[in-house]
């Protein structure tokens, strides 16, 4: 059995990284190849993650680039859909809810191939955000579906979804158990004495979005918290461009590779972000999170009391940056027992 691995963005390549090790070591019925659309296509978006930890090398890669999501879906798509017809798979798989998983997905069932989707079922309610958009439309082409909770497969039921919906847990936490060993110190930066919070900043209805940008960084600023921020560098130029203030305990750095995260998460005493796959990483690490949007997909976390939703106000979220100092009873196997990969591998091998 031949599948192709559709592959993009930064949190593409963790999960991947527990699949593709459990392709190799426990079905040996299954040829993968990946297909790397180039979306993020930098050093320290890309390749680091594929270097540290073990992912196939891709057997093309499209090199898309950023762009305007119309531009950059359309020529994923026509790349894809030509290695689709060259290789001629048994399978697509596609992972989260970026224009590399809806062009994969689209893709593939134009040509009648099954989809598998690694994290389906999730929901911001929020057709706003590019990624609601790509999650619903993924979902409602694929063939397998595969989720983190019982509250995603209530979902997709709830769309009409019912078959060949599977409930493995989350991939993300199999990669956190298996590399926490493997966590490191950013290389640049210097060991801080004081408490600090992890924060990330990526999405673009934030980074786009001048008011909005200023408006977390004035919160950023007021925090009494050393703030550590790894910035990609697009949205670093927005901050100079629009003249943004930085507060003196701002520490701004390159993209870190997953270890650093990891490293990072160990020692911060809370996360702030607008990133996903970050709110359940802190989950796993034991920390509090303060979601930097108006609302999340990862509700589950909200409902137990270990996220925040503070949306981009600054008192709002100095408000949950102080409940998250607090010491949080954290609750366990929300997303699963970290056997994700095994489970998925299974399934897929079943198609």
């Amino acid at each position: 059995m031949k599948i192709l691995t559709i592959l993009g963005a930064r949190p593409q390549f963790i999960k991947a990284a527990v699949v593709s090790r459990a392709i190799r070591q426990n079905n040996a019925m299954i040829q993968e190849e990946i297909i790397h659309t180039g979306q993020h296509y930098d050093y320290g978006m890309s390749q680091v993650f594929f270097d540290e930890m073990d992912i196939p090398t891709p057997t093309v890669n499209l090199h898309v680039g950023s762009g305007n999501h119309g531009a950059a879906t359309a020529d994923m798509l026509k790349g894809i859909e030509a290695e689709i017809l060259q290789r001629k798979p048994d399978g697509l798989l596609v992972y989260g809810d970026t224009n590399s998983t809806l062009a994969g997905a689209l893709a593939a069932s134009k040509h009648h191939i099954p989809v598998m989707h690694i994290e389906a079922g999730e929901r911001s309610y929020n057709r706003q955000m590019p990624e609601e958009i790509n999650r619903v439309l993924t979902d409602h082409v694929s063939t397998q579906l595969f989720c983190c909770s019982e509250k995603s497969k209530s979902r997709l039921a709830g769309e009409g979804i019912t078959k060949n919906v599977f409930v493995v847990g989350d991939v993300m936490y199999d990669a956190f158990l298996a590399y926490l060993p493997k966590a490191i110190w950013p290389k640049n930066l210097k060991k801080l004495s004081s408490p600090f919070a992890l924060t990330t900043l990526h999405r673009a209805q934030n980074t786009d979005d001048p008011a909005r940008l200023k408006s977390i960084f004035d919160a950023l600023s007021s925090i009494p918290e050393q703030i550590v921020l790894p910035l990609h560098p697009r949205t670093l130029k927005m901050v100079r461009s629009n003249n943004i203030q930085l507060g003196h305990n701002i520490h701004l750095l390159e993209p870190v590779s997953y270890f650093e995260i990891l490293g990072l998460l160990k020692d911060c005493s809370y996360v702030l972000t607008d990133s996903g796959g970050l709110q359940k990483e802190a989950y796993y690490a034991g920390k509090k999170c303060v979601v930097l949007r108006d609302e999340t997909e990862w509700t589950e976390l909200v409902e137990a009391g270990i996220n925040k939703v503070a949306g981009i106000e600054k008192q709002p979220i100095m408000d949950a940056a102080s409940w998250a100092k607090k010491e949080s009873a954290i609750q366990t196997n929300i997303y699963g027992n970290g056997t994700a990969g095994k489970q998925i591998v299974s399934f897929m091998s079943n198609m």
